[in-house]
Protein backbone atom coordinates (compact mmCIF):
# COMPACT_ATOMS: atom_id res chain seq x y z
CA UNK A 1 0.00 0.00 0.00
CA UNK A 2 1.18 3.50 -0.81
CA UNK A 3 0.98 6.47 1.58
CA UNK A 4 -1.71 9.08 1.27
CA UNK A 5 0.45 11.88 -0.13
CA UNK A 6 1.83 9.72 -2.91
CA UNK A 7 -1.68 8.35 -3.68
CA UNK A 8 -3.03 11.89 -4.10
CA UNK A 9 -0.15 12.75 -6.36
CA UNK A 10 -0.94 9.75 -8.59
CA UNK A 11 -4.66 10.71 -8.74
CA UNK A 12 -3.83 14.32 -9.59
CA UNK A 13 -1.58 13.14 -12.40
CA UNK A 14 -4.50 11.05 -13.76
CA UNK A 15 -6.82 14.09 -13.41
CA UNK A 16 -9.12 12.29 -10.90
CA UNK A 17 -10.78 14.89 -8.70
CA UNK A 18 -13.14 12.68 -6.61
CA UNK A 19 -12.74 9.03 -5.82
CA UNK A 20 -14.01 6.48 -3.33
CA UNK A 21 -12.18 3.32 -2.38
CA UNK A 22 -13.94 -0.04 -2.38
CA UNK A 23 -12.40 -1.04 0.92
CA UNK A 24 -10.88 0.88 3.77
CA UNK A 25 -7.35 1.84 2.96
CA UNK A 26 -4.73 1.82 5.68
CA UNK A 27 -2.94 5.08 6.36
CA UNK A 28 -5.70 6.91 4.39
CA UNK A 29 -7.33 10.15 5.48
CA UNK A 30 -10.97 10.17 6.51
CA UNK A 31 -13.51 10.65 3.70
CA UNK A 32 -15.35 13.93 3.41
CA UNK A 33 -19.05 13.63 4.49
CA UNK A 34 -20.44 15.31 1.33
CA UNK A 35 -18.96 12.56 -0.81
CA UNK A 36 -20.91 9.88 1.12
CA UNK A 37 -24.37 11.38 0.42
CA UNK A 38 -26.24 9.00 -1.95
CA UNK A 39 -27.43 10.47 -5.25
CA UNK A 40 -31.15 10.52 -6.27
CA UNK A 41 -32.16 7.77 -8.75
CA UNK A 42 -32.50 8.92 -12.32
CA UNK A 43 -36.01 9.12 -13.75
CA UNK A 44 -36.99 7.83 -17.13
CA UNK A 45 -38.67 10.39 -19.40
CA UNK A 46 -41.23 8.96 -21.78
CA UNK A 47 -42.27 10.90 -24.79
CA UNK A 48 -45.25 10.26 -27.11
CA UNK A 49 -43.51 10.27 -30.46
CA UNK A 50 -40.14 8.86 -29.50
CA UNK A 51 -38.84 7.15 -26.52
CA UNK A 52 -35.23 8.02 -25.90
CA UNK A 53 -33.61 5.80 -23.34
CA UNK A 54 -31.55 7.67 -20.87
CA UNK A 55 -28.53 5.97 -19.49
CA UNK A 56 -28.86 5.72 -15.75
CA UNK A 57 -26.34 7.57 -13.74
CA UNK A 58 -23.82 5.41 -12.04
CA UNK A 59 -24.25 5.64 -8.34
CA UNK A 60 -21.09 6.11 -6.41
CA UNK A 61 -19.96 3.14 -4.49
CA UNK A 62 -20.74 3.24 -0.82
CA UNK A 63 -17.68 3.35 1.24
CA UNK A 64 -17.39 1.12 4.20
CA UNK A 65 -15.89 2.94 7.07
CA UNK A 66 -13.14 1.01 8.69
CA UNK A 67 -11.88 1.79 12.14
CA UNK A 68 -8.41 2.29 10.75
CA UNK A 69 -9.68 5.02 8.41
CA UNK A 70 -10.49 7.27 11.36
CA UNK A 71 -7.01 7.09 12.63
CA UNK A 72 -4.40 9.72 11.92
CA UNK A 73 -2.43 8.93 8.79
CA UNK A 74 1.06 7.76 9.44
CA UNK A 75 3.98 9.17 7.64
CA UNK A 76 6.19 6.53 6.17
CA UNK A 77 9.86 7.19 6.51
CA UNK A 78 11.78 6.07 3.43
CA UNK A 79 14.33 3.45 4.20
CA UNK A 80 17.61 3.01 2.34
CA UNK A 81 17.37 0.55 -0.50
CA UNK A 82 19.24 -2.70 -0.33
CA UNK A 83 20.86 -2.01 -3.71
CA UNK A 84 24.03 0.06 -3.17
CA UNK A 85 24.35 3.28 -5.10
CA UNK A 86 27.20 3.40 -7.54
CA UNK A 87 29.01 6.73 -7.52
CA UNK A 88 30.58 7.75 -10.80
CA UNK A 89 33.93 9.45 -10.33
CA UNK A 90 35.34 11.74 -12.99
CA UNK A 91 38.16 10.22 -14.92
CA UNK A 92 41.53 11.56 -13.86
CA UNK A 93 44.36 11.24 -16.38
CA UNK A 94 47.05 8.92 -15.19
CA UNK A 95 50.15 11.02 -14.73
CA UNK A 96 52.32 7.95 -14.49
CA UNK A 97 51.24 6.65 -17.92
CA UNK A 98 54.26 6.44 -20.22
CA UNK A 99 54.33 8.82 -23.15
CA UNK A 100 54.16 7.26 -26.61
CA UNK A 101 57.58 6.68 -28.04
CA UNK A 102 58.40 8.86 -31.07
CA UNK A 103 58.21 7.19 -34.43
CA UNK A 104 61.50 6.01 -35.79
CA UNK A 105 62.75 8.02 -38.80
CA UNK A 106 62.33 6.22 -42.08
CA UNK A 107 65.75 5.54 -43.62
CA UNK A 108 66.26 7.39 -46.89
CA UNK A 109 67.47 5.53 -49.96
CA UNK A 110 71.17 5.96 -50.67
CA UNK A 111 72.06 8.53 -53.37
CA UNK A 112 73.99 7.39 -56.43
CA UNK A 113 76.91 9.37 -57.82
CA UNK A 114 80.56 9.11 -58.86
CA UNK A 115 83.15 11.84 -58.12
CA UNK A 116 86.78 12.27 -59.14
CA UNK A 117 89.32 14.37 -57.27
CA UNK A 118 91.85 16.23 -59.49
CA UNK A 119 94.60 18.78 -59.01
CA UNK A 120 95.37 21.66 -61.41
CA UNK A 121 98.02 24.10 -60.20
CA UNK A 122 96.88 25.82 -57.00
CA UNK A 123 93.35 24.40 -57.22
CA UNK A 124 91.82 21.04 -56.34
CA UNK A 125 88.77 19.93 -58.32
CA UNK A 126 86.01 17.56 -57.20
CA UNK A 127 84.30 16.74 -60.49
CA UNK A 128 81.16 14.69 -61.11
CA UNK A 129 81.75 11.81 -63.54
CA UNK A 130 78.74 11.96 -65.84
CA UNK A 131 79.03 8.30 -66.93
CA UNK A 132 80.32 7.00 -63.61
CA UNK A 133 83.63 6.03 -65.24
CA UNK A 134 86.98 7.92 -65.23
CA UNK A 135 87.57 10.54 -67.94
CA UNK A 136 89.25 9.61 -71.19
CA UNK A 137 91.24 11.94 -73.47
CA UNK A 138 88.43 12.05 -76.04
CA UNK A 139 85.57 12.40 -73.59
CA UNK A 140 83.51 15.57 -74.43
CA UNK A 141 83.08 16.33 -70.73
CA UNK A 142 86.85 16.10 -70.18
CA UNK A 143 87.51 18.38 -73.16
CA UNK A 144 85.15 20.96 -71.72
CA UNK A 145 86.94 20.73 -68.36
CA UNK A 146 90.28 21.40 -70.06
CA UNK A 147 88.76 24.52 -71.69
CA UNK A 148 87.59 25.78 -68.29
CA UNK A 149 91.06 25.28 -66.81
CA UNK A 150 92.73 27.19 -69.65
CA UNK A 151 90.23 30.04 -69.24
CA UNK A 152 91.05 30.16 -65.53
CA UNK A 153 94.79 30.33 -66.18
CA UNK A 154 95.43 26.85 -64.72
CA UNK A 155 97.20 23.82 -66.24
CA UNK A 156 94.82 22.04 -68.60
CA UNK A 157 96.16 18.56 -67.76
CA UNK A 158 94.89 17.94 -64.22
CA UNK A 159 96.41 15.17 -62.11
CA UNK A 160 94.31 12.41 -60.58
CA UNK A 161 94.18 12.21 -56.77
CA UNK A 162 93.18 8.74 -55.69
CA UNK A 163 90.43 6.56 -57.08
CA UNK A 164 86.93 7.82 -57.92
CA UNK A 165 84.43 8.00 -55.07
CA UNK A 166 81.39 5.89 -55.97
CA UNK A 167 78.30 5.89 -53.83
CA UNK A 168 76.79 3.76 -52.42
CA UNK A 169 79.85 1.97 -51.18
CA UNK A 170 78.15 -1.38 -50.60
CA UNK A 171 75.55 -3.06 -52.76
CA UNK A 172 74.14 -5.07 -49.84
CA UNK A 173 74.21 -4.87 -46.09
CA UNK A 174 72.60 -2.93 -43.26
CA UNK A 175 75.13 -0.09 -43.25
CA UNK A 176 73.53 3.37 -43.34
CA UNK A 177 74.32 4.85 -46.76
CA UNK A 178 71.82 7.72 -46.78
CA UNK A 179 72.51 11.33 -47.77
CA UNK A 180 74.00 12.29 -44.39
CA UNK A 181 76.39 9.35 -44.42
CA UNK A 182 77.43 10.23 -47.98
CA UNK A 183 78.11 13.86 -46.99
CA UNK A 184 80.30 12.84 -44.05
CA UNK A 185 82.23 10.36 -46.17
CA UNK A 186 82.91 12.78 -49.06
CA UNK A 187 84.01 15.59 -46.74
CA UNK A 188 86.27 13.23 -44.81
CA UNK A 189 87.79 11.90 -48.03
CA UNK A 190 88.58 15.40 -49.34
CA UNK A 191 89.97 16.54 -45.99
CA UNK A 192 92.33 13.57 -45.86
CA UNK A 193 93.55 14.16 -49.43
CA UNK A 194 94.12 17.88 -48.85
CA UNK A 195 96.35 17.12 -45.90
CA UNK A 196 98.52 15.00 -48.18
CA UNK A 197 98.70 17.64 -50.91
CA UNK A 198 100.34 21.05 -50.92
CA UNK A 199 98.43 24.24 -50.21
CA UNK A 200 95.10 24.59 -52.03
CA UNK A 201 93.97 28.09 -53.00
CA UNK A 202 90.43 27.08 -53.98
CA UNK A 203 88.38 23.90 -54.12
CA UNK A 204 86.25 23.53 -57.25
CA UNK A 205 82.97 21.66 -56.81
CA UNK A 206 81.85 20.70 -60.31
CA UNK A 207 78.36 19.18 -60.57
CA UNK A 208 75.40 18.90 -58.22
CA UNK A 209 76.62 15.80 -56.30
CA UNK A 210 79.93 17.56 -55.54
CA UNK A 211 78.12 20.75 -54.41
CA UNK A 212 75.64 18.80 -52.32
CA UNK A 213 77.86 16.24 -50.58
CA UNK A 214 80.98 18.39 -50.18
CA UNK A 215 79.57 21.94 -49.91
CA UNK A 216 76.23 21.10 -48.21
CA UNK A 217 74.40 23.27 -50.78
CA UNK A 218 72.14 22.86 -53.79
CA UNK A 219 71.81 24.06 -57.36
CA UNK A 220 71.08 27.60 -56.13
CA UNK A 221 74.75 27.87 -55.11
CA UNK A 222 76.08 27.54 -58.67
CA UNK A 223 78.75 30.17 -59.54
CA UNK A 224 79.05 31.24 -55.91
CA UNK A 225 81.85 30.98 -53.37
CA UNK A 226 81.32 28.77 -50.32
CA UNK A 227 83.18 28.57 -47.03
CA UNK A 228 83.26 24.97 -45.78
CA UNK A 229 84.48 23.94 -42.35
CA UNK A 230 87.76 21.96 -42.51
CA UNK A 231 87.84 22.35 -46.31
CA UNK A 232 88.30 26.11 -46.68
CA UNK A 233 87.15 28.20 -49.63
CA UNK A 234 85.23 26.49 -52.43
CA UNK A 235 83.60 27.48 -55.71
CA UNK A 236 80.40 25.78 -56.91
CA UNK A 237 80.05 25.12 -60.67
CA UNK A 238 77.32 23.46 -62.75
CA UNK A 239 77.99 19.94 -63.99
CA UNK A 240 79.88 19.41 -67.25
CA UNK A 241 76.90 17.64 -68.85
CA UNK A 242 74.63 20.54 -67.85
CA UNK A 243 77.02 23.08 -69.39
CA UNK A 244 77.03 21.12 -72.65
CA UNK A 245 73.22 20.81 -72.69
CA UNK A 246 72.68 24.49 -71.79
CA UNK A 247 75.48 26.61 -73.34
CA UNK A 248 73.84 29.82 -72.05
CA UNK A 249 75.16 28.96 -68.58
CA UNK A 250 78.74 29.47 -69.77
CA UNK A 251 78.39 33.26 -69.86
CA UNK A 252 77.32 33.40 -66.19
CA UNK A 253 80.11 30.94 -65.34
CA UNK A 254 82.71 33.14 -67.02
CA UNK A 255 81.56 36.22 -65.10
CA UNK A 256 81.79 34.32 -61.82
CA UNK A 257 85.23 32.96 -62.74
CA UNK A 258 86.59 36.48 -63.22
CA UNK A 259 85.66 37.28 -59.62
CA UNK A 260 87.13 34.08 -58.17
CA UNK A 261 90.33 33.94 -60.22
CA UNK A 262 92.09 36.33 -57.83
CA UNK A 263 92.36 33.53 -55.27
CA UNK A 264 94.65 31.20 -57.26
CA UNK A 265 96.36 33.99 -59.23
CA UNK A 266 97.52 35.64 -56.02
CA UNK A 267 98.61 32.27 -54.68
CA UNK A 268 100.62 31.60 -57.85
CA UNK A 269 102.40 34.96 -57.54
CA UNK A 270 103.32 34.27 -53.92
CA UNK A 271 104.69 30.81 -54.75
CA UNK A 272 106.76 32.24 -57.64
CA UNK A 273 108.31 34.93 -55.44
CA UNK A 274 109.34 32.33 -52.92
Amino acid sequence: MIPELRRRAYLSAMQVANWLPRVALPFAAASRPELLTPLEPAREVLELEEVAPVAPAVAPATTIEHPLALERPKVEVPRPSAVPRVSVKPEVPDEAAPEPSPAKPVPQPPPRFALQLLRAGQCVLLVELPTGEPFTSRDPAYLLLKDLLRAAGLPDSPQLIGEPVRWPLLVRGNLDQGPQAALEYVQGFISARLEEESACACLWLVGLPAVRFAGEAGAEAYNRELQIDELGSAWALPGLELLMDEPARKAELWQAMRRVMRRWQQSQVESTNE
